[in-house]
Protein backbone atom coordinates (compact mmCIF):
# COMPACT_ATOMS: atom_id res chain seq x y z
CA UNK A 1 0.00 0.00 0.00
CA UNK A 2 1.43 3.31 -1.00
CA UNK A 3 0.29 6.98 0.12
CA UNK A 4 -2.14 6.66 -1.97
CA UNK A 5 -3.13 3.69 -3.81
CA UNK A 6 -3.78 0.39 -3.00
CA UNK A 7 -2.51 -2.70 -5.39
CA UNK A 8 -3.68 -6.06 -5.03
CA UNK A 9 -1.46 -9.16 -5.20
CA UNK A 10 -3.72 -11.90 -5.60
CA UNK A 11 -1.24 -12.38 -9.13
CA UNK A 12 1.70 -12.48 -10.25
CA UNK A 13 1.49 -11.04 -13.52
CA UNK A 14 -1.40 -9.07 -13.17
CA UNK A 15 -2.50 -6.11 -10.77
CA UNK A 16 -5.21 -3.92 -9.74
CA UNK A 17 -4.74 -0.22 -8.03
CA UNK A 18 -7.51 1.40 -5.95
CA UNK A 19 -6.94 5.04 -4.77
CA UNK A 20 -7.41 5.52 -0.73
CA UNK A 21 -9.21 8.49 -0.20
CA UNK A 22 -8.77 7.25 3.25
CA UNK A 23 -7.31 4.97 5.72
CA UNK A 24 -10.20 3.37 8.07
CA UNK A 25 -8.19 0.78 9.67
CA UNK A 26 -4.98 -1.09 9.14
CA UNK A 27 -3.98 -4.42 11.50
CA UNK A 28 -3.16 -7.67 11.63
CA UNK A 29 -5.91 -10.13 13.15
CA UNK A 30 -4.87 -13.29 14.31
CA UNK A 31 -5.04 -14.12 11.04
CA UNK A 32 -4.28 -12.00 8.65
CA UNK A 33 -3.64 -8.32 7.73
CA UNK A 34 -6.77 -6.46 7.09
CA UNK A 35 -6.77 -2.87 5.43
CA UNK A 36 -10.57 -1.33 5.76
CA UNK A 37 -9.98 2.02 2.97
CA UNK A 38 -12.42 4.76 1.04
CA UNK A 39 -12.25 4.86 -2.07
CA UNK A 40 -14.69 7.65 -4.33
CA UNK A 41 -16.27 5.20 -6.68
CA UNK A 42 -16.21 1.75 -4.97
CA UNK A 43 -17.00 3.18 -1.38
CA UNK A 44 -14.99 1.16 1.56
CA UNK A 45 -13.38 -1.04 0.80
CA UNK A 46 -12.02 -4.32 2.94
CA UNK A 47 -8.32 -6.16 2.12
CA UNK A 48 -7.25 -9.58 3.54
CA UNK A 49 -3.76 -10.62 2.75
CA UNK A 50 -3.44 -8.02 0.01
CA UNK A 51 -6.47 -8.93 -1.60
CA UNK A 52 -10.00 -7.03 -1.96
CA UNK A 53 -12.31 -8.80 -0.44
CA UNK A 54 -15.23 -7.05 -0.64
CA UNK A 55 -16.62 -3.10 -1.57
CA UNK A 56 -20.10 -1.35 -0.56
CA UNK A 57 -21.00 -0.46 -4.02
CA UNK A 58 -20.80 -3.75 -5.20
CA UNK A 59 -21.26 -6.36 -3.02
CA UNK A 60 -24.81 -7.11 -3.99
CA UNK A 61 -23.61 -8.29 -7.27
CA UNK A 62 -21.81 -11.38 -5.20
CA UNK A 63 -23.72 -11.72 -1.47
CA UNK A 64 -27.59 -11.74 -3.34
CA UNK A 65 -26.39 -14.67 -6.26
CA UNK A 66 -24.47 -16.63 -3.38
CA UNK A 67 -27.65 -16.68 -1.24
CA UNK A 68 -30.89 -16.25 -3.02
CA UNK A 69 -29.80 -18.84 -5.83
CA UNK A 70 -29.16 -22.08 -3.34
CA UNK A 71 -32.08 -20.47 -1.57
CA UNK A 72 -34.73 -20.03 -3.73
CA UNK A 73 -33.71 -23.42 -5.51
CA UNK A 74 -34.15 -25.53 -2.36
CA UNK A 75 -37.46 -23.70 -2.28
CA UNK A 76 -38.28 -24.53 1.89
CA UNK A 77 -34.51 -24.38 3.43
CA UNK A 78 -34.70 -24.08 7.18
CA UNK A 79 -31.30 -25.12 8.43
CA UNK A 80 -28.43 -22.85 6.78
CA UNK A 81 -24.76 -23.04 7.16
CA UNK A 82 -22.62 -20.62 6.47
CA UNK A 83 -18.60 -20.81 6.58
CA UNK A 84 -16.78 -17.50 6.77
CA UNK A 85 -18.65 -14.36 5.61
CA UNK A 86 -17.33 -12.33 7.97
CA UNK A 87 -18.08 -8.95 6.78
CA UNK A 88 -22.17 -9.96 6.88
CA UNK A 89 -23.30 -9.93 3.79
CA UNK A 90 -24.06 -13.99 3.08
CA UNK A 91 -25.96 -13.65 6.83
CA UNK A 92 -28.04 -10.08 5.99
CA UNK A 93 -29.15 -12.00 2.41
CA UNK A 94 -29.91 -15.19 4.42
CA UNK A 95 -31.84 -13.40 6.82
CA UNK A 96 -34.53 -11.98 4.17
CA UNK A 97 -35.93 -15.53 4.03
CA UNK A 98 -38.15 -15.19 7.15
CA UNK A 99 -38.20 -19.34 7.42
CA UNK A 100 -34.18 -19.49 7.41
CA UNK A 101 -32.18 -19.93 10.54
CA UNK A 102 -29.24 -19.40 9.71
CA UNK A 103 -25.69 -20.37 11.78
CA UNK A 104 -22.52 -18.74 10.66
CA UNK A 105 -19.07 -20.11 11.67
CA UNK A 106 -16.37 -17.51 11.30
CA UNK A 107 -12.61 -18.16 12.40
CA UNK A 108 -11.99 -14.34 12.55
CA UNK A 109 -13.52 -12.92 14.94
CA UNK A 110 -11.32 -9.42 14.26
CA UNK A 111 -12.90 -9.40 11.15
CA UNK A 112 -16.37 -9.32 12.41
CA UNK A 113 -15.72 -6.50 14.82
CA UNK A 114 -13.86 -4.26 11.97
CA UNK A 115 -16.04 -4.78 9.62
CA UNK A 116 -19.47 -3.98 11.81
CA UNK A 117 -17.13 -0.85 12.84
CA UNK A 118 -16.15 0.34 9.45
CA UNK A 119 -18.82 -1.16 7.00
CA UNK A 120 -21.68 -1.30 9.04
CA UNK A 121 -24.28 -1.26 5.94
CA UNK A 122 -23.00 -4.98 4.70
CA UNK A 123 -24.33 -6.47 7.61
CA UNK A 124 -27.12 -3.96 8.59
CA UNK A 125 -27.61 -5.06 11.86
CA UNK A 126 -27.81 -8.49 11.51
CA UNK A 127 -25.40 -9.99 13.50
CA UNK A 128 -27.86 -8.79 16.80
CA UNK A 129 -30.78 -10.68 15.20
CA UNK A 130 -32.07 -13.44 17.33
CA UNK A 131 -32.16 -15.86 14.35
CA UNK A 132 -28.54 -15.59 13.64
CA UNK A 133 -26.48 -17.98 15.58
CA UNK A 134 -22.79 -16.56 15.12
CA UNK A 135 -19.94 -18.82 16.32
CA UNK A 136 -16.37 -17.76 16.60
CA UNK A 137 -14.55 -21.21 15.54
CA UNK A 138 -12.59 -23.60 12.66
CA UNK A 139 -15.46 -24.28 9.91
CA UNK A 140 -13.50 -27.04 9.14
CA UNK A 141 -14.03 -28.92 12.61
CA UNK A 142 -17.71 -27.78 12.84
CA UNK A 143 -19.02 -29.93 9.83
CA UNK A 144 -16.15 -32.36 10.35
CA UNK A 145 -17.92 -33.10 14.18
CA UNK A 146 -21.20 -31.95 13.33
CA UNK A 147 -24.26 -33.96 13.83
CA UNK A 148 -26.70 -31.19 12.42
CA UNK A 149 -27.82 -31.30 8.88
CA UNK A 150 -28.44 -28.28 6.77
CA UNK A 151 -30.66 -27.27 3.71
CA UNK A 152 -28.06 -25.09 2.61
CA UNK A 153 -24.65 -24.74 3.52
CA UNK A 154 -22.46 -21.69 1.75
CA UNK A 155 -18.69 -21.11 1.64
CA UNK A 156 -18.37 -17.63 2.25
CA UNK A 157 -14.36 -17.87 1.96
CA UNK A 158 -11.03 -15.72 1.00
CA UNK A 159 -9.19 -17.60 -1.92
CA UNK A 160 -7.05 -21.09 -1.44
CA UNK A 161 -4.70 -19.19 0.30
CA UNK A 162 -3.86 -18.28 4.20
CA UNK A 163 -6.30 -19.00 6.42
CA UNK A 164 -8.88 -20.04 3.71
CA UNK A 165 -6.90 -22.74 2.27
CA UNK A 166 -8.27 -25.64 4.44
CA UNK A 167 -12.02 -24.82 3.12
CA UNK A 168 -10.70 -25.98 -0.90
CA UNK A 169 -10.18 -29.62 -0.02
CA UNK A 170 -11.62 -33.07 -0.48
CA UNK A 171 -12.15 -33.87 3.27
CA UNK A 172 -14.28 -30.44 3.93
CA UNK A 173 -16.28 -30.97 0.90
CA UNK A 174 -17.05 -34.50 1.91
CA UNK A 175 -17.85 -33.49 5.72
CA UNK A 176 -20.13 -30.53 4.26
CA UNK A 177 -22.19 -33.28 2.09
CA UNK A 178 -22.53 -35.69 5.11
CA UNK A 179 -24.07 -32.23 6.78
CA UNK A 180 -26.62 -31.47 4.13
CA UNK A 181 -29.93 -32.98 4.14
CA UNK A 182 -31.63 -35.10 1.04
CA UNK A 183 -31.92 -32.30 -1.34
CA UNK A 184 -29.40 -29.99 0.38
CA UNK A 185 -26.99 -27.60 -1.41
CA UNK A 186 -23.39 -26.89 -1.49
CA UNK A 187 -22.62 -22.91 -2.62
CA UNK A 188 -18.55 -22.06 -2.64
CA UNK A 189 -16.51 -19.05 -3.91
CA UNK A 190 -14.52 -19.89 -6.49
CA UNK A 191 -12.78 -17.34 -7.92
CA UNK A 192 -12.26 -15.20 -11.09
CA UNK A 193 -12.52 -18.32 -14.06
CA UNK A 194 -10.51 -16.44 -16.27
CA UNK A 195 -7.98 -15.93 -13.72
CA UNK A 196 -8.12 -18.98 -11.77
CA UNK A 197 -9.56 -22.21 -14.16
CA UNK A 198 -7.88 -24.61 -11.88
CA UNK A 199 -9.14 -23.20 -8.94
CA UNK A 200 -12.61 -23.57 -10.62
CA UNK A 201 -11.69 -26.79 -12.14
CA UNK A 202 -10.89 -28.40 -8.98
CA UNK A 203 -14.14 -27.59 -7.16
CA UNK A 204 -15.82 -29.20 -10.14
CA UNK A 205 -14.36 -32.27 -9.14
CA UNK A 206 -14.44 -32.43 -5.86
CA UNK A 207 -18.13 -31.52 -6.25
CA UNK A 208 -18.32 -34.66 -8.60
CA UNK A 209 -16.87 -36.90 -6.17
CA UNK A 210 -19.32 -35.94 -3.38
CA UNK A 211 -22.69 -34.47 -4.95
CA UNK A 212 -25.61 -36.33 -7.98
CA UNK A 213 -25.85 -32.80 -9.30
CA UNK A 214 -22.17 -30.82 -9.40
CA UNK A 215 -22.20 -27.78 -11.47
CA UNK A 216 -20.68 -23.81 -11.41
CA UNK A 217 -23.32 -20.83 -11.74
CA UNK A 218 -21.68 -17.56 -12.21
CA UNK A 219 -22.38 -13.96 -11.14
CA UNK A 220 -20.38 -10.53 -12.43
CA UNK A 221 -18.83 -8.44 -9.86
CA UNK A 222 -16.96 -5.30 -11.05
CA UNK A 223 -14.30 -5.18 -8.20
CA UNK A 224 -12.85 -8.63 -9.56
CA UNK A 225 -11.83 -8.17 -12.20
CA UNK A 226 -11.54 -10.06 -15.50
CA UNK A 227 -14.02 -11.94 -16.05
CA UNK A 228 -17.31 -14.02 -14.17
CA UNK A 229 -17.24 -15.20 -10.42
CA UNK A 230 -17.75 -18.54 -10.29
CA UNK A 231 -20.17 -20.45 -7.63
CA UNK A 232 -19.00 -24.14 -7.25
CA UNK A 233 -22.29 -26.13 -6.76
CA UNK A 234 -23.49 -29.42 -5.10
CA UNK A 235 -26.43 -30.54 -4.70
CA UNK A 236 -27.64 -34.33 -3.39
CA UNK A 237 -30.54 -33.92 -6.54
CA UNK A 238 -30.58 -32.67 -9.68
CA UNK A 239 -34.09 -31.52 -9.14
CA UNK A 240 -33.40 -27.90 -7.42
CA UNK A 241 -31.04 -26.34 -10.04
CA UNK A 242 -33.53 -27.68 -12.42
CA UNK A 243 -36.20 -25.45 -11.05
CA UNK A 244 -37.77 -23.95 -13.98
CA UNK A 245 -38.43 -19.75 -14.07
CA UNK A 246 -42.07 -19.83 -13.08
CA UNK A 247 -41.61 -21.98 -10.30
CA UNK A 248 -38.69 -19.86 -9.02
CA UNK A 249 -41.06 -16.44 -9.52
CA UNK A 250 -43.85 -18.52 -7.54
CA UNK A 251 -41.37 -18.80 -4.67
CA UNK A 252 -40.15 -14.87 -4.92
CA UNK A 253 -43.31 -12.96 -4.77
CA UNK A 254 -43.58 -13.80 -1.41
CA UNK A 255 -40.53 -12.58 0.13
CA UNK A 256 -40.75 -9.17 -1.57
CA UNK A 257 -37.31 -9.15 -1.59
CA UNK A 258 -35.31 -5.46 -3.02
CA UNK A 259 -32.41 -7.32 -4.77
CA UNK A 260 -30.11 -4.99 -7.10
CA UNK A 261 -28.50 -7.78 -9.04
CA UNK A 262 -30.62 -11.44 -8.17
CA UNK A 263 -34.12 -11.74 -10.23
CA UNK A 264 -35.60 -14.88 -10.95
CA UNK A 265 -34.68 -14.27 -14.82
CA UNK A 266 -30.78 -14.12 -13.31
CA UNK A 267 -31.46 -17.08 -11.60
CA UNK A 268 -31.95 -19.63 -14.12
CA UNK A 269 -29.52 -17.50 -16.60
CA UNK A 270 -26.53 -17.64 -13.93
CA UNK A 271 -26.87 -21.63 -15.17
CA UNK A 272 -25.58 -20.80 -18.49
CA UNK A 273 -21.64 -20.95 -18.79
CA UNK A 274 -19.20 -19.25 -21.14
CA UNK A 275 -17.70 -22.05 -22.48
CA UNK A 276 -14.40 -21.72 -21.60
CA UNK A 277 -16.21 -21.99 -18.19
CA UNK A 278 -18.22 -25.54 -19.03
CA UNK A 279 -15.19 -26.63 -20.54
CA UNK A 280 -13.52 -26.99 -17.33
CA UNK A 281 -16.34 -29.31 -16.47
CA UNK A 282 -14.52 -32.27 -18.50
Amino acid sequence: MSDRWFSETLYPEFQQSFAIDEVLFEGRTAFQEAIIFQNDRFGRVLTLDGVIQTTERDEFCYHEMMVHVPMIAHGAAKNVLIIGGGDGGVLRETLKHPDARPTMIELDQKVVDICREHLPSLSDGVFDNDRADVRFMDGVKFVKESAEKFDVIIVDSTDPIGPGAVLFTDDFYSDCARCLTERGILVTQSGVTFMQGEEARATYQRMTRQFADPSFYITQVPTYAAGFMTFGWGCHSAEPRQTPLNEIERRLAPLNLHTKYYSAAMHVASFALPAYIEDLKR
